[in-house]
């Protein structure tokens, strides 16, 4: 192995490792040139750190030409030689005059021959340097710059690098002659030159050792435990309310249950026995002491608040009030106190007959509803079958409308295809305008750029400038003496003239003062809220006992009213027919008759108003087997939850 392709190999071992996005370029060099310190003489280890630090600062141009070599073509070589390219292109732009050309033609010959000539074909081309190489430098760099420092020594070379391409393209690899060249070797001595000492490695900052972290608790990924009581507690009362349902279902029907299977003139007797009972026994009165059906409270406490109290008990008030000026009123009027029970109890009579009249009335005003209902759906049925066929028609014409359409858009779209046609052939054109309008505005703005720079530059010297002398006259202000100490006497009075001044030891006296009669200001509106609650909620006590008391009146009196309508109701007949009930029930044997005449005409069989009558002997087996299902479904129930009562056990524990 040649001294050149250690050296070569080594920057190019270097330039692998190099990370662009990780790396800094100038403290690589520093840990690249500690680390090969060692193992290198310092002649080698010179020569390779100017050729790395070249590639690393000139990176963009090289991967410009690598990359587009790749493109172009490269396409069969291989990615791991790119740093290899990175070098000889290196080399042969800055390096070429300084190493003269029978060491390029050496370290080029101690590579891999047909990889070295085809991109040095591919670099040397004047037509790929004079037209895009050219231009992709020039948008890093000036055009002038690049054009006399770099494109202009590379068509100086070309010729000769051209030679040795055709040289080593006719030889084979094993056997290579070194090329003659005009120019004279010189023969370099080296100086004599103390050796530096080397540099002290640095030492490396001690790794700060973080604190172990707490591990995660197993709790984090177990379910709370008041979450799982909260699905037990979910699933036994869903239990207990699915209970309550098949319950509530049972008991809905024990109205109606079953009839005995009696004779019906037996059961006719009955019946009649009963009626003449209740003719011969005389009107209920209402007794002072009747029956009265009390309800069991819940005791269930309620907590109410102030306003509900207040309110309710306000409530109470009122209606007592008002009932005191009601007996006032009846005490004072004239007559009998009997005679205002009789007229309120025929009055009370008068609208229950009243109330019966307007259900009944309400009662048939629904099935006077139902029939104009029937009557509107047969007349839609008509209107709809007539909608109907005007669809059908004016889908047939938009079908032709349609069809019509179509037509008239192949047309057109065969005109917009032709069009497009023409319109392609121009694009060419206008992408070169378009290419070159872009390069005149990057020259622009490179310009514009480098003012903006120099503008800047300006600006940041005067602004430091600006700094410096700011710094020296406040340094110069801290240079001067300053008297640090002050006597100051509490007792004097500062004597600017103001009303009401006083020393510093009089304010503090005149502060105590005020904070000591503030104090006992708070403790006297202290006593003043204790002794306002106090007397509120003795208020509130009272309020409290009366409505409970005012409760207890009402619940007895609701009681008795609840009796008196009973009996009422029993002692009553059926109501009486008046003109409402009457005319509602003509309007609707009207209407069933004008149903029934449409549908005989329509041939439309009759909906179904109801279910049917059965008879008194098919509807008790009716009931009798819906009562079987009922307790069929009960007996099912029960057996499903004897099965689940053990697991439902294991989930609870």
């Amino acid at each position: 192995m040649t001294y050149y392709e250690k050296c070569i190999e080594i920057v190019i071992e270097q330039l692998d490792k190099f990370k662009p996005e990780k790396d800094n370029p100038e403290q690589y060099l520093e840990t690249a040139a500690t680390s090969l310190q060692q193992t290198l003489s310092p002649q080698k280890l010179a020569f390779v750190l100017e050729i790395l630090s070249g590639c690393l600062e000139y990176q963009k141009l090289l991967t410009i030409v690598v990359d587009a070599f790749y493109v172009r073509e490269g396409r069969l070589c291989l990615w791991a030689d790119y740093s290899l390219f990175e070098v000889i292109c290196y080399l042969a732009m800055f390096q070429l005059d300084e190493l003269g050309f029978q060491l390029f033609c050496s370290i080029i010959k101690s590579q891999p021959v047909h990889k070295t000539c085809k991109f040095l074909r591919f670099f040397f081309n004047p037509l790929n340097l004079c037209s895009w190489i050219k231009d992709e430098w020039s948008l890093i760099y000036e055009t002038s710059h690049v054009k006399e420092n770099w494109i202009d020594p590379l068509m100086r070379w070309q010729p000769e690098v051209q030679e040795l391409i055709n040289q080593l393209e006719g030889v084979p690899a094993d056997q290579i002659p070194l090329l003659k060249t005009k120019a004279k070797v010189t023969e370099p001595k080296e100086f004599n030159l103390t050796v530096p000492r080397p540099r002290a490695i640095t030492m490396p900052e001690p790794v700060p050792t973080v604190p172990k972290p707490k591990p995660v608790p197993q709790s984090t990924y177990q379910e709370p435990k008041e979450q799982q009581l909260l699905q037990v507690i979910k699933r036994y009362n869903r239990r207990n309310a699915e209970e309550l349902l098949l319950r509530a279902n049972m008991d809905e029907l024990r109205c109606a249950m079953p009839r005995s299977r009696r004779d019906p003139q037996a059961q006719d007797l009955e019946k009649q026995q009963q009626q003449q009972q209740q003719q011969h026994q005389p009107a209920p009165r209402i007794s002072r002491t009747p029956n009265l059906t009390f309800y069991k409270p819940n005791n269930f406490p309620v907590k109410l608040n102030t306003a509900t109290i207040l309110r309710e008990g306000a409530l109470y008030q009122r209606q007592v009030e008002k009932e005191l000026q009601r007996v006032d009123k009846l005490v004072d009027g004239a007559g009998d106190f009997s005679e205002f029970l009789e007229w309120q109890k025929k009055m009370l009579a008068k609208d229950l007959e009243e109330q019966l009249a307007a259900s009944e009335c309400r009662r048939l005003q629904g099935k006077l509803s139902y029939e104009e209902a029937i009557l509107a759906r047969q007349n839609l049925m008509q209107e709809n079958k007539q909608r109907a066929n005007q669809k059908k028609e004016e889908t047939a014409k938009l079908m032709l409308q349609c069809a019509e359409r179509r037509l008239q858009e192949e047309k057109s779209m065969k005109e917009l295809v032709e069009q497009v046609n023409e319109a392609q052939k121009n694009v060419k054109v206008a992408q070169m305008k378009l290419v070159k309008g872009r390069q005149q505005i990057v020259q622009e703005v490179m310009e514009e750029n480098r003012e903006l720079l120099q503008r800047s530059l300006e600006a940041a010297k005067e602004e430091q400038r600006q700094r410096c002398e700011l710094i020296a006259q406040l340094r110069a202000l801290e240079t001067q003496p300053t008297r640090k100490g002050k006597l100051v006497d509490l007792t004097q009075i500062p004597g600017y003239g103001l009303e009401g001044e006083m020393s510093v030891v009089e304010l503090r006296e005149r502060l105590a003062l005020l904070k000591e009669a503030q104090k006992r200001e708070q403790e006297e509106k202290r006593d003043q809220i204790i002794q306002g609650k106090r007397a509120k909620s003795q208020k509130l006590q009272n309020t409290v006992e009366q409505i409970s008391l005012c409760r207890a009146a009402m619940g007895r009196t609701a009681a008795c009213r609840w009796e008196e309508k009973k009996a009422q109701a029993a002692s009553l007949g059926t109501p009486s027919q008046d003109e409402r009930v009457l005319e509602l029930q003509r309007r609707m044997e009207e209407r069933a008759a004008e149903r029934r005449r449409q549908t005989a005409q329509l041939h439309v069989p009759p909906p179904r108003v109801g279910r049917p009558q059965l008879p008194a002997q098919t509807e008790a087996q009716h009931w009798l087997e819906l009562y079987r299902s009922r307790e069929r479904r009960l007996r099912a129930k029960q057996e499903a939850d004897r099965t689940c009562q053990p697991t439902h056990h294991l989930e609870a524990a």
